[in-house]
């Protein structure tokens, strides 16, 4: 969040550094203050101390006071500057994004477009540089927070009520998020990824995300999709053929994503064969079960899987 790359990322990153600035000022002042009559006294024995009742003195406490009232009003005036800034983007949201939270990955739903229909992904977005996108979040199960800490603050996600938000950034890259909400085991491992690209990539990202999946016509991969159907479908949608479950993430285009598991693992061969027949092992707490398949059969759903881009 120290490295922003938009301007509420910007604004939000300077009001930390006054925030840690004006906290490092207090620990000061108050361990100054606290070394003071400790080397005083250095070398002094209770003996030393006469017990002379004297009079309190209001004159540091009201100072005290004063200090720390004007503090904390100046802090709080300057948050909610901040706050007005960055609630609302300068033009028009290019587009808008469902962002769903689950345990423990995020789903992102697609509108349609003029050049694309309407598709859903996972853990992953792609949004066009330089132009703000409006975030709709909501929880399918427990409280999440979402947040991309170079593009923007942290917003609620929240079982039963939709928020609203919105990112932009001011130059192409990839950028990391993370659930900023203890969910539960796997709340670490809940990341998200922004691709911000330019406005021609962008498009034909959006046209490819929304055609369905082309089925291997012969070949290992081929016979992976009869096995797929048996075991898979159930949880699992891929557009274009008869998988339609809902309890896990779309694998339209999967090969396509840089992770899976949640941003945990890089999207390879290897990690995908250990994913699909094992996952409690790779990610305790997942609601992906164990599946026993042959070697045969694994080897013949990831090369199905893989043709998914």
């Amino acid at each position: 969040m120290m490295r922003p790359a938009s301007r509420p990322a910007h604004t939000l990153a300077v009001l930390g550094w006054w925030l840690l600035a004006i906290s490092l000022l207090v620990v000061l002042i108050i361990g100054l203050l606290e070394l003071i009559p400790i080397f005083r006294h250095r070398g002094s024995t209770l003996a030393d101390t006469p017990l002379v009742n004297t009079p309190p003195s209001t004159r540091w406490i009201i100072i005290g006071v004063v200090l720390t009232g004007f503090t904390l009003i100046g802090t709080f005036a300057y948050s909610m500057v901040v706050m007005g800034e960055t609630v609302s983007p300068d033009g028009q949201p290019a587009l808008t994004i469902e962002i769903v939270g689950h345990r423990w990955w995020w789903e992102a739903r697609y509108p349609r477009t003029r050049s694309s229909g309407s598709f859903t992904t996972a853990n992953e977005l792609h949004i066009p540089v330089g132009v703000p996108v409006r975030l709709q979040v909501a929880s399918a199960d427990v409280i999440h927070s979402f947040w991309i800490p170079r593009l923007h603050g942290k917003i609620d996600v929240i079982p039963g009520v939709r928020n609203q938000f919105w990112i932009r950034a001011d130059s192409a890259g990839r950028y990391r998020g993370q659930c900023a909400e203890y969910c539960g085991l796997q709340h670490s491992n809940m990341a998200v990824y922004v691709t911000a690209e330019s406005a021609d990539r962008f498009r034909s990202w959006l046209a490819a995300q929304s055609r369905p999946a082309v089925v291997p016509p012969d070949g290992e991969a081929a016979r992976g999709v009869h096995r797929f159907m048996e075991t898979c479908a159930l949880c699992h949608t891929v557009r274009g053929t008869e998988a339609s479950g809902v309890i896990g993430p779309d694998l339209t285009h999967v090969a396509s994503r840089a992770t899976i598991a949640g941003g945990e693992l890089t999207n390879n061969r290897g990690n995908l064969a250990g994913w699909v027949v094992n996952a409690p092992s790779l990610k305790p707490g997942t609601l992906m079960p164990r599946i026993d398949l042959e070697p045969s059969e694994l080897r013949a759903v990831v090369s199905y899987l893989e043709t998914l881009r």
